[in-house]
This record gives structure tokens, C-alpha cells and sequence, in this order.
């Protein structure tokens, strides 16, 4: 049964805010401008816990925004269910699901002090000026932002004009809060400071967070569950650790970490080892970490993490030719040619022996065999 306007009233509220946000095979599709119809949102379900971090994850125009805006009430379901704590909510207006959003643009009131901007939400509900000045001050607060609530957000850097976002959005005392590429526009200190600050707030309240990124590494250093999202559907979803280092097609280990792809031919299959042919020589890697189901003789992928090759002047098994160096600060990246492709291995310059190699310069390679997965072709 679809909801009602009337059927919510504040002590229902209270209750379905509070638990599991579930979404139901819902389906969005937009008009391309012809007639013909463009599925942004393919028959997606989804149940994300109460006080979870979750990262929708995915390359532009895979769905992820379409599907926060549709959680959110911006956009409506052209088919499906979304249920809160059992209730179906997605006839509900936006205004009612008490779902604020961080937006990448900070979507700030220039012309409004901090304070007030801050207070905008509770201003819109009628909320009585003392409760207003407590609540503002609160969420300022945790966002440590207290001292600045005179200033104008002209007057702020973008790291501090974000957490004005962020406690503009806390103030609603929401129990879940959305988040839409809200760190895209500050540098790459600032965003490492601001997502600390994100999730010691969202952890410190037990707020659920649904947070929209192609970022690999926000999503991975702040969620709990990550989405990774390709053309409207998940393709896959678990923990970071997980989506890292178990990803379950080539379309996800090549999002996730930049991995490498080298064409391998099964030699044998074993109750814990998948035995390949590279080089002319046996390599073996865990049967765990790959497809369950690969026989001997496939034409496969062997995919390699570039922190899982190991590159040094030891005689290893394996070799290449150096192609070129990237000093990163802590590490370098090294990409060797190799079987006729280039891979790259990340290191730490503090083991790194080969400083005073040349492109061209011959190179010894091993694996890290624990991070070595078979995928089949796709």
C-alpha cells in the first residue's frame, strides 16, 4: 500500500527514521530528448543498516546520484519501493523524510551569516529562536567551527565553507544524512581533513551516511559497505577489504586500485591452487581468491595490484625491462614492460634498491601470490 501525506505524523517519525533504509527494484528512466527512454537506474536493490557508512561507487553516469536523489525525494521512481524502518516512504515528500544532503557545491546563502545559514532548516520549521541559537551552536560545535558564526561564507576557505554544509544539514538532527561528491571542489589536503571530519561526526552521532563518490580512496577510507555501481545496476558490494582485494569481474579490479592485466593459460587446477603459465614458467596462486569454477586450459586474466609487484635487482623468478619512474613522495611507481604489455608496481622508497636504474634497464619481478586473482574474460 503507497503512503499517504496524512498517514505520517511525528511519532511515526521517530520510529521509521531511526532503522533500516531498504530499496526495493527500483527503476528510473529519463527521456533522451527523441522520446526513447535512457535507464539511469536498472531494477536496483539495496538494504543499508542503521549507523552504516555506505559509498556508492562508480564512474560518471553509472546511476549513483540518480539513486541519492531518488533516496532523497528529488527524484521520483518510475518503478520499485523504498521502505524506512518497514514504512514505504517513497511517496513521501522530500521535505518530510528528513534526509538532508551535502552538496558539492556547499549551496550556501552568501548574503546569510554562518549562523544563519546554519539555522536555515530550523528557521523553515518555526522552531522557537532559544532552540534555534542551542541546536546552532551545537552543531557548529562538532564541526569546530565555533567562533566563526558572524562571518559570511565569502569570508571562509572551502574546507571550513563545506563543514558550514555539513552542520547546516546536522542541525535537522537527521538520522540519515546524503552526501553528494561533497569534497569534489577542495584540494587534496582539504579533502583528506574534511572526510576525517565527515566520518568522526557520522560515527561520533551514529547518523547513517549515504555518501556519492568516484573516488576510490574516500570510499575506501570511510565506509563501511561500498556500492560500486556500473550502468544503473551493482555489480558489486561489501566492504572496503573486500571490494579492494576480492573484486568479482574485471570491471571492478580495474575501478578499484588500477590493477594490472596480464593474458595467463590455466595449467592446472588443484583443491586450493590454480597453477598458470607465465613466462614460459608455473606460477600458483590461491584458489580462494578467484572464480571457483576455472578449469585447466582456459584463456584467462591474471589480475595483479600494482603494491603486489614486487620489483628488484635479486634474480627473481620473473623479468622486464624498466619503462619509466614516478616519485610519489612515500612510494614510487615503476612500470615495467612486461609480457609485452606495461604493468606498474608501487614501492616504498625506503626498500627500494633501484634508484640508479635507466629506462630500459633490466629488472627482476615476484608476486605477492596472497593478492593474485584469475578472472575469466568478460
Amino acid at each position: 500500500m503507497k503512503m499517504t501525506n496524512n498517514m505520517i505524523n511525528t511519532q511515526s517519525m521517530d520510529k521509521w527514521e531511526s532503522a533500516d533504509l531498504v530499496l526495493k527494484n527500483i527503476v528510473k528512466q529519463f527521456d533522451d530528448g527523441s522520446g526513447q527512454k535512457v535507464t539511469a537506474v536498472n531494477d536496483l536493490s539495496l538494504t543499508i543498516k542503521k549507523g552504516e557508512f555506505v559509498t556508492l561507487l562508480g564512474p560518471s553516469g553509472c546511476g549513483k546520484t540518480t539513486t541519492l536523489r531518488m533516496i532523497a525525494g528529488f527524484e521520483p521512481l518510475n518503478s520499485g519501493e523504498i521502505h524506512l524502518g518497514g514504512r514505504q516512504i517513497d511517496e513521501v515528500p522530500a521535505f518530510e523524510r528528513n534526509m538532508p544532503m551535502v552538496f558539492q557545491s556547499y549551496a550556501l546563502f552568501p548574503h546569510l551569516s554562518i549562523f544563519e545559514n546554519v539555522a536555515y532548516g530550523l528557521r523553515a520549521r518555526k522552531v522557537e529562536n532559544k532552540v534555534v541559537k542551542n541546536d546552532v551552536d551545537m552543531a557548529l560545535q562538532l564541526v569546530n567551527l565555533e567562533g566563526l558564526e558572524g562571518r559570511y561564507p565569502g569570508e571562509l576557505s572551502g574546507g571550513q565553507q563545506q563543514r558550514v554544509a555539513l552542520a547546516r544539514a546536522l542541525v535537522l538532527k537527521p538520522k540519515i544524512i546524503l552526501f553528494d561528491e561533497p569534497l569534489s571542489n577542495l584540494d587534496a589536503k582539504l579533502r583528506t581533513q574534511t572526510r576525517l571530519e565527515i566520518k568522526r561526526v557520522q560515527k561520533m552521532l551514529g547518523i547513517t551516511a549515504i555518501y556519492v563518490t568516484h573516488d576510490q580512496e574516500e570510499a575506501l577510507s570511510m565506509s563501511d559497505q561500498v556500492i560500486v555501481m556500473n550502468k544503473g545496476e551493482i555489480v558489486q558490494a561489501g566492504p572496503p577489504e573486500e571490494i579492494y582485494n576480492r573484486p568479482n569481474s574485471i570491471f571492478v579490479a580495474d575501478f578499484i586500485g588500477d590493477a594490472n592485466f596480464i593474458d595467463v593459460d590455466v595449467l592446472e587446477v588443484k583443491d586450493k591452487i590454480i597453477a598458470v603459465n607465465l613466462q614460459n614458467q608455473t606460477l600458483e596462486i590461491n584458489k580462494g581468491n578467484s572464480y571457483q569454477d576455472i578449469k585447466a586450459g582456459e584463456k584467462v586474466y591474471l589480475s595483479i595490484k600494482p603494491e603486489a609487484v614486487n620489483v628488484n635487482q635479486n634474480g627473481a623468478k620473473f623479468s622486464g625491462n624498466l619503462y619509466s619512474t614516478s616519485f610519489l613522495g612515500a612510494n614510487t611507481e615503476y612500470e615495467i614492460e612486461f609480457e609485452n604489455i606495461i604493468i606498474s608496481s608501487v614501492q616504498k622508497n625506503s626498500e627500494s634498491d633501484l634508484k640508479t636504474l635507466t629506462y630500459g634497464s633490466k629488472v627482476s619481478i615476484d608476486f605477492n601470490v596472497d593478492y593474485l586473482q584469475i578472472l575469466r574474460k568478460e
